[in-house]
C-alpha cells in the first residue's frame, strides 16, 4: 500500500488520463483526407463547444477569480500544449505511423520525470535512473523496430519530416506538462476540472481563428458523408481525450510530484501502441512485446521509489477545490 492516498489516486488519475490520450493517435489515421493541422483545429473547436457548455453555469464566479496571469499562461498552454503539439502529432501519424509517433513521443516520461528532479518530494535521479534506462531503452528498442521493418512506403524525406514532427511534438508536450503542472501549484482558486475547461475554451478560440485558413480551400473537395466521418471524429476524440483525458490529468497534475506523473505518462505510449496494433489488425512481435516489458518495468520500478519514500505529502493544492 501506497503511504499517503492522495498518490494513489493521482496515479490511478494519471493512468486514466494516458488510456484516453491513446486514442489522439488514432484520429488522424481515421480521417485520411485532412491534414494533422485541419485535424487538430477540428478537434479543438468541438472541445473547445464542450469546455464552454459545462462552464457556463458558473462561467461569472470561475472568471471572477483568474488573474491577467492567469490568462495569459492559458494562451500559451493552450497554443503549444494543444494545437502546436497536436497538429505536429497527426502530421507524424500520417507521415511515419502510430508506432513510430507513439513511442518517440513516448520519451515525454524521461523529460518531464527530469525536469522535476528538483521539486519537493521527488525522488532523487540516482534512484530513477534505473527505471528511466528501462523506459529509454524500451522506447529505442521498439522505434528501431518500427523504422527498420521496411513497412513504411513514404519516401526517406517524408520519414524524416514525419519524425522532425514527432520530436517537435515531444518538445512542446514536455514543456506543456511542466508548464501547467507548476501553473496548477500555485493556482487555489480554480478546480483543475475549471482550468481543463478553461483551456478547452482558450483552446477553441484559437482553432476559430485558425479554422479560415485552415479549411477554406477543402470545403468543395469532401462529401457530407465524409465530412460528417470527420466531425464525429474528431468531437469523439475531443470528449474522450480533452474533456475527460485533461480532467483526470490536471487531476493527477495537482497530487503526483512532476516526477511521478512524468513517468505514468507511458500509459499512454502503451495505449497509441494497442490502437496501433487493433487498428493494424494483428499482435505485437517478440522485439515490439520486449520492449513494451521495458516500459512497464521503468513505470512500475518507478513506483516503487516514490512508494518506499518517507514523508511523503501531497502539494497544498492536492485536494479538489
Amino acid at each position: 500500500m501506497f503511504a499517503d492516498r492522495s498518490l494513489l489516486k493521482g496515479v490511478g488519475y494519471g493512468v486514466s488520463a494516458g488510456l484516453c490520450w491513446g486514442v489522439i493517435f488514432l484520429g488522424p489515421q481515421l480521417t485520411p483526407g485532412l491534414s494533422g493541422l485541419q485535424f487538430a483545429v477540428l478537434r479543438f473547436l468541438c472541445f473547445g463547444l464542450f469546455s464552454l457548455a459545462l462552464l457556463m453555469p458558473r462561467w461569472r464566479r470561475v472568471c471572477s477569480n483568474l488573474t491577467v496571469a492567469d490568462w495569459k499562461s492559458l494562451f500559451w498552454l493552450s497554443l503549444i500544449g494543444n494545437l502546436f503539439y497536436y497538429s505536429l502529432v497527426g502530421s507524424g501519424v500520417q507521415l511515419i505511423g502510430i508506432a513510430t509517433t507513439s513511442l518517440i513521443v513516448g520519451l515525454i516520461p524521461v523529460l518531464v520525470t527530469l525536469a522535476g528532479r528538483n521539486d519537493a518530494n521527488a525522488v532523487s535521479l540516482s534512484r530513477l535512473f534505473p527505471s528511466l534506462c528501462c523506459a529509454v531503452a524500451g522506447v529505442v528498442l521498439i522505434s528501431l523496430h518500427a523504422l527498420n521493418s521496411g513497412e513504411n512506403p513514404n519516401s526517406s524525406a517524408s520519414t524524416i519530416v514525419g519524425i522532425t514532427c514527432a520530436l517537435g511534438a515531444l518538445i512542446s508536450w514536455s514543456w506543456y506538462a511542466v508548464s501547467n503542472s507548476r501553473r496548477l501549484g500555485v493556482i487555489t482558486r480554480v478546480s483543475s476540472h475549471d482550468w481543463s475547461l478553461l483551456t478547452g475554451i482558450m483552446t477553441g478560440a484559437q482553432s476559430l481563428l485558425l479554422a479560415i485558413p485552415a479549411f477554406c480551400f477543402e470545403v468543395e473537395t469532401h462529401s457530407t458523408s465524409v465530412w460528417l466521418n470527420f466531425l464525429l471524429v474528431g468531437g469523439g476524440v475531443a470528449l474522450l481525450s480533452s474533456v475527460v483525458g485533461g480532467a483526470c490529468w490536471n487531476q493527477a497534475s495537482r497530487l503526483l510530484p512532476l516526477a511521478l506523473s512524468g513517468q505514468v505518462l507511458v500509459v499512454e505510449t502503451l495505449a497509441a501502441l494497442l490502437f496501433g496494433f487493433l487498428w493494424e489488425h494483428r499482435l505485437p512481435d517478440t522485439s515490439e512485446l520486449a520492449a513494451i516489458a521495458l516500459l512497464v518495468t521503468g513505470v512500475v520500478w518507478c513506483l516503487n521509489c516514490h512508494r518506499a519514500t518517507p514523508g511523503h505529502k501531497p502539494s497544498p493544492q492536492s485536494g479538489e477545490a
